[in-house]
């Protein structure tokens, strides 16, 4: 794909595909900036689960499903393009204010937290709680390449990193992850399509102590009666049982879709009443 044929479909989007708005990175030599990446025409409608762009490296064009994190994470800087410069995503820094805003009136100090933060990826998330402060972090996520881009891009930024299964883990494994006493779960834009399941985010969240905070976000249809991954049943029983006491919960613009409408997605930060049955 040239040069000409991305303006084209940036033109079709109604705007550049240059950045407006700039997203944190642990290394700026990858220059992302430069990479072309071109969005399928915006009179083309598709699930979220089957997006997909058109990327160019060494010469070559390759179209990548948004989803096939293995390849996405696999060119530097991708990511960040993609779902930062051109379709405006926010959610981590959502996320990170409003659990800021959340244990800010409780008097609760950033260092204070042991955060668990479940569907790591490459660092982003991770990279908003150091910058307000968090020292403990712990990223899990069930691919390598995850860990992989986390540290070529954001190293440091964790105590440890976790390449495992959550809805799977050993008693040994189990045993390990206690060992970090977790005070916070947080979970951004990794629920809801099958990569963390409801008996995962189960596993995670009965790793946080009792007291502890909560913070995830999840797109609002899975939210409804319609909702088929189980989330929605989960987090219903969740605030009307009291096992977890809202504290913030904010409907909010996710990012762009690829023929520019908004995605909605509802964040939630609330404090941990009691566990969940498994």
């Amino acid at each position: 794909m040239g040069v000409v044929e991305k303006k084209a479909q940036s033109q079709a989007h109604g705007g550049s595909l240059e950045p407006t708005a700039r997203c944190k990175t642990g290394q700026e030599d990858h220059e992302r900036h430069r990479l072309e990446v071109a969005l399928p025409d915006a009179t083309l409608a598709m699930d979220q689960d089957a997006e997909w762009c058109v990327v160019r490296t060494g010469g070559k064009s390759r179209r990548i499903r948004f989803h096939d994190y293995e390849e996405v994470y696999a060119i530097p800087g991708l990511y960040e393009r993609l779902f930062c410069d051109i379709l405006k995503c926010n959610s981590p820094s959502t996320v990170r204010q409003l659990l800021e805003a959340a244990i800010d009136q409780m008097s609760i100090e950033p260092a204070d937290l042991r955060v668990l933060d479940l569907g790591a990826g490459n660092g982003m998330l991770g990279e908003e709680l150091t910058g307000m402060g968090v020292e403990s972090i712990v990223g899990v996520d069930i691919i390598d390449a995850a860990a992989d881009a986390t540290e070529r891009d954001r190293p440091g930024i964790y105590e440890d990193y976790v390449v495992t299964d959550m809805a799977n883990l050993s008693d040994r494994q189990r045993s390990l992850m206690e060992m970090f006493e977790f005070n916070c779960l947080t979970c951004v834009a990794a629920l809801g399509f099958g990569d963390i399941p409801p008996d995962a985010f189960t596993e995670a969240y009965n790793l946080v102590a009792t007291g502890g905070f909560i913070a995830f976000n999840i797109k609002e249809e899975f939210l409804n009666g319609k909702d088929t991954s189980g989330f929605s049943e989960l987090i219903e029983a969740m605030c009307q049982e009291g096992i977890l006491e809202v504290r913030k919960r904010e409907r909010y613009r996710h990012r762009l879709s690829t023929n520019g409408d908004p995605l909605h997605y509802v964040a939630m930060v609330g404090v941990k009443q009691c566990d969940l049955d498994r």
